[in-house]
């Protein structure tokens, strides 16, 4: 027999097979129904005649109580039709059988009370239809009982967890974990500081009492493994937790943050080992967004530098608001390569959504902009390494200054184009920050000149991010190598891609022309201390040597320069800067080819970091012609 023709066989005996189990099933709930009828009935004229019943007024109530099962049938039947069938156990399906119920009583009671001469007593349909409902409700009980069981994890092969926290997202995992017989977890106990959900119980797990009982109820249960599951922790309580876990012997595993979950619901799959973004100390602070707020459904978009790291979650983002297009543009094929396969779990490279293009093609660039007509633009793209741009500065001036001309002036009828740029542009000191601060008043004078919204948003370094101090550590770690830190008492404000992606779409929804925002990211973090847990979490302990700040870095970063004011009109987290404008024409000047010191003083003097007078317009740069 072919494949194909087996496969068929195969998937209607397996319906066939389900068809059988099903209509068993309803009759097993109508044989109990009708039970649950007849029983009723003769308790009720049982307890009316006080344990006096005779045979014929026995067979009466027999009688009726088979004649309500019919009837009962036939409402359940009509009720069907009209609002559909539910689930066995549910409320819905609860409700409903408690309608069904009350229906046929009530044409038992009525026809009865028509009748001079009654078989069974009028109170009988009262009492006995009660009684049927609380037997029906019993056996429903008993086969959502017994179905729940047969769902849970095999204690013999699942992994015993002990969960912290039973809020919503705890009570999920709980459920989730329940519903899966194949699971490789099985609850059996949880904690919560909470003291109103002390002595609960959440689908038979029971609540072992709070922080102070963790190494008792791990002893009590043995557990294994403990889950954190508190929405939106502090990271002083996971890493409380996770310590006293560890000094117990158990493992320690962490459900993430709501604001990764918003687009499902919670699932097992979801647990995952802690990661050091969860135990810095601070806390996350952008919200949830809803992205079809955002003005993006419906609409062509744009992201330059796509294959980065914010480039690539700004399109995963992007993508569930349902735009009319998407298109990613980067220089770099294999980073299209990785985006693409994240996104579509294939990556043939042939769709119109990927565009392969290097922002120091001005010309290119227009064209691009000519024939695919984005509304929004997400300009990501740019070069990013400090150290290494103090060393290349021209490399500064080619992509990140003219590379941005390059788009503004192919962008000029776009409706909204966001800029993103970084911490270092305030007050900048380095390569990097004079580049992208000229970039935010290059913005600004595009906001000046043309019909859409043009703004910039600025935030910190980005944890896990390519080339990230968090990645730099992990490999020397990994390798057995020393982990380097620049400076003991250096700091710099991190957030997760996430953060910094809600901030950009945010933007892209309040920020006004012109504008920078600037996120509110909490206390900035000592990364020594970053270095320290990393080095505790690793199996392996490598020495943390001192290299000392090199040139372009600060001590210590600000998220705000010198006079600017910290307002913030529309949101409590987000800052709005005016930016000045700067002149297209005043970057003409800028020789990337000339000595690196001389293109550095070039740079600083066009952010007015320096006084002085601005170097001479060239001609052939973008926006100067």
């Amino acid at each position: 027999m072919p494949p194909e023709m087996q496969r068929v066989q195969s998937t209607t005996s397996t319906a066939a097979g389900r068809g059988r189990v099903s209509r068993r099933r309803t009759a097993i709930f109508l044989a109990a129904d009708a039970l649950a009828w007849v029983g009723g009935f003769t308790v009720a004229g049982w307890a009316r005649y006080e344990q006096g019943l005779t045979i014929g007024q026995a067979v009466n109530a027999v009688l009726l109580g088979g004649a309500a099962a019919v009837l009962h049938v036939g409402v359940s039947a009509l009720r069907r039709v009209h609002s559909g069938r539910q689930p066995l156990g549910t409320i819905d399906e609860v409700r409903g059988l408690a309608g069904t119920t009350c229906t046929t009583a009530a044409v038992i009671l009525i026809t009865l009370l028509t009748l001079d001469d009654r078989p069974i007593p009028a109170s009988s349909p009262v009492i006995g239809g009660a009684l049927a409902l609380l037997l029906m409700l019993t056996f429903r009980l008993l086969h959502r009982h017994r179905r729940d069981r047969a769902m849970r994890p095999d204690a013999r092969s699942a992994i015993p967890v002990l969960l912290f926290g039973l809020g919503e997202a705890g009570q999920g995992l709980v459920r989730a974990m329940l519903s899966d017989p194949k699971g490789r977890y099985l609850p059996v106990g949880a904690l919560d500081d909470d003291p109103d959900k002390r002595d609960l119980r959440i689908a038979g797990v029971p609540v072992l009492g709070g922080r102070h009982h963790l190494v008792d109820a791990i002893r009590r249960t043995g557990a294994t493994t403990v889950i954190f599951a508190v929405a939106n922790a502090d990271a002083t309580l996971i890493r409380e937790i996770r310590e006293a876990t560890l000094r117990a012997g158990a493992a320690f595993k962490i459900l993430p943050p709501v604001r990764e979950l918003v687009d499902h619901r919670i699932s097992v799959s979801d647990v995952r080992d802690v990661h050091v973004s969860d135990l810095l100390g601070r806390r996350q602070v952008v919200g949830d967004l809803t992205l079809d707020d955002n003005g993006l459904t419906g609409r062509r978009v744009l992201v330059t530098g796509a294959g980065g790291s914010i480039g690539s979650e700004l399109c995963r983002q992007i993508m569930r608001a349902n735009p009319a297009e998407l298109m990613m543009l980067d220089r770099d094929e294999s980073a299209l390569h990785s985006l693409q396969m994240s996104l579509t779990g294939r990556a043939l490279l042939d769709g119109p959504e990927l565009i392969l293009a290097d922002l120091r093609d001005d010309e290119g660039v227009r064209r691009i902009m000519r024939q695919r007509r984005p509304e929004i633009v997400f300009h990501a793209a740019a070069l990013k390494h400090l150290t290494l741009l103090e060393r290349h500065p021209g490399e500064a001036v080619k992509t990140n200054v003219w590379g941005t001309l390059a788009v503004l002036d192919a962008c000029r009828d776009v409706a909204r184009f966001v800029n993103i740029s970084t911490d270092k542009a305030a007050d900048p000191i380095s390569v990097l920050g004079y580049s992208k601060r000229i970039t935010e008043m290059l913005t600004a004078h595009a906001a000046a000149t043309c019909p859409g919204t043009f703004l910039s948003v600025r935030f910190g370094n980005v944890l896990s991010s390519r080339g990230s101090v968090v990645t730099a550590f992990q490999r020397q770690i990994e390798a057995g190598q020393p982990v380097t830190v620049t400076h003991p008492e250096v700091t710099r404000y991190l957030m997760t891609v996430q953060e910094a992606v809600h901030l950009v779409l945010q933007a892209a929804s309040i920020g006004g022309d012109g504008e920078a925002l600037v996120l509110e990211m909490g206390e900035p973090v000592r990364i020594d201390e970053l270095a320290r847990r990393m080095v505790a979490q690793a199996a392996s302990q490598v020495p943390i040597v001192y290299t000392g700040l090199r040139p372009g870095e600060k001590l210590h970063e600000a998220l705000l320069g010198r006079g600017e004011k910290d307002h913030r009109p529309l949101h409590p987290l987000i800052s709005h800067v005016t930016v000045p404008v700067l002149d297209p024409l005043e970057v003409g000047g800028l020789d990337p080819f000339d000595e690196p010191a001389k293109v550095i003083d070039q740079l600083a003097r066009l952010c007015g970091s320096l006084p002085g007078p601005l170097p001479e317009p060239r001609t052939g740069v973008p926006l100067a012609r």
